[in-house]
């Protein structure tokens, strides 16, 4: 039995570039949308200042495939041989018992796999460059990625841009501000569903 005080599920997914990040950290701060992160488990070494429990849930790969198995995550990848990240199970009903609603950053896939998983208790927005030229043109202006790095990123996107019309909300990133509005409206409305 559903406890009504129970958090929902908000997964949003963007091609690198897009201003996921950004958006996410001005949603954070909207207020009556209470929302919560989960903390993302992954098999890889802690880096220099991460600790267990706050960037990430540092588990060995043979810990992370052993609850694979068990079922433990709601969405998972190997990103590199060896190198898994996903989101427990655990995380999600820790902060929807809580009484916050999850906001989760994840790719297209773990966002559909935690809609399915979910249902009519996640909502699901992709967040989308205005075009990909428009991408081409924010990757370069970072001036941080190589241009094979840009090359892949441009495929990577065009690619999850497929996904799009999969998701609940569409939303278009050509304006920060109307984004996060946007964003928001969306968000107030599924919460206010019981």
């Amino acid at each position: 039995m559903e406890n009504a005080a129970k958090g929902k599920i908000i997964v949003i997914s963007a091609p690198s570039g897009t201003g996921k990040s950004t958006v996410i950290g001005r949603l954070m701060k909207v207020p009556g949308l209470n929302l919560g992160f989960s903390i993302s488990a992954t098999s890889r070494s802690p880096r220099a200042g991460e600790a267990d429990g706050r960037e990430y849930w540092f588990i060995t790969d043979e810990e992370f495939r052993r609850r694979i198995e068990a079922g433990d995550f709601v969405e998972y990848e190997e990103v590199y041989a060896g190198t898994h990240y996903g989101t427990l199970k655990s995380e999600v009903e820790r902060v929807c018992d809580s009484g916050r609603n999850l906001i989760m950053d994840i790719d297209v896939k773990g966002a559909l796999s935690v809609k399915k998983l979910y249902g009519d208790r996640a909502l699901s927005i992709f967040l989308a460059p205005p075009s990909l030229e428009v991408l081409e043109k924010r990757l370069r202006g970072r001036a941080s990625d190589s241009e094979e790095t840009i090359r892949a990123r441009l495929g990577k996107a065009e690619y999850e841009i497929g996904f799009a019309p999969e998701f609940d909300v569409r939303v278009v990133n050509d304006s920060l501000d109307r984004a996060v509005e946007e964003m928001a409206g969306a968000i107030r409305g599924f919460i206010a569903r019981r």
